[in-house]
């Protein structure tokens, strides 16, 4: 883990380019008295994968293919996802800056690490999450070892860690995720959908294994 951590999501909202009387082109106008224009560009958005297209460019967060079919008007979650893999693909054929990821349960749109160098240039405010060593140690044992007693983190770690755990809820990277059976009944401790985002995960299994992990340096 990075104690510098960013979602790298950079672009502007699009904006409907055509004065109100504007005819829209074809693509985009449903219906049977669509004008034959020829052999069809294989690279071509048809209604439905537009309107997709436009739910993720407006979207600040991941969404459900559930919530994305429901947005768009599609027939149902499988509908959507089938149309999310087609706007994959079109992303990775004709190489665009966007590309589509499934994280945190959802779908999101992010430019492609090949222009975050340009594109930083561009951000007038820092979403980012800075972590001391300490507090990154605490978020990796509360990730890995979910839910936990604030006292089984001080036990791994060898300190006190009720202040780190206050400042990692505030910045919503962990939660309450419940209480102990045990006497007293104490706080449990588990990570949050913001975890999942600022990580690039999708869920938990996609955590490397503690194996893979190699000390710093």
């Amino acid at each position: 883990m990075r104690n510098t951590l960013a979602p790298q999501r950079w672009f502007g909202h699009r904006r409907d380019c055509y004065p109100p009387n504007h005819r829209l082109p074809d693509l985009y106008r449903p219906g049977d008295d669509a004008v034959d224009t020829g052999p069809v560009d294989p690279q071509a958005r048809d209604a439905r994968l537009a309107r997709v297209e436009a739910v993720l460019l407006l979207a600040d967060e991941p969404l459900p293919a559930r919530k994305i079919a429901s947005v768009a008007d599609l027939a149902d979650a499988t509908e959507a996802r089938t149309l999310l893999d087609k706007l994959r693909h079109l992303y990775d054929a004709d190489g665009t800056a966007f590309q589509l990821e499934e994280i945190a349960g959802g779908y999101q749109l992010f430019t492609r690490p090949a222009y975050h160098v340009w594109l930083n240039r561009l951000r007038r405010t820092t979403s980012e999450v800075r972590l001391s060593p300490a507090a990154l140690e605490t978020l990796a044992i509360v990730a890995y070892r979910q839910p936990i007693m604030r006292a089984a983190v001080e036990n791994i770690r060898g300190v006190q860690c009720g202040d780190l755990l206050s400042q990692l809820m505030e910045k919503g990277l962990v939660k309450i995720a419940g209480r102990h059976d045990s006497l007293g009944r104490p706080v449990l401790y588990g990570t949050t959908k913001k975890f999942l985002q600022i990580f690039g995960l999708n869920t938990l299994k996609d955590l490397p294994e503690v194996g893979q992990l190699k000390p710093p340096g």
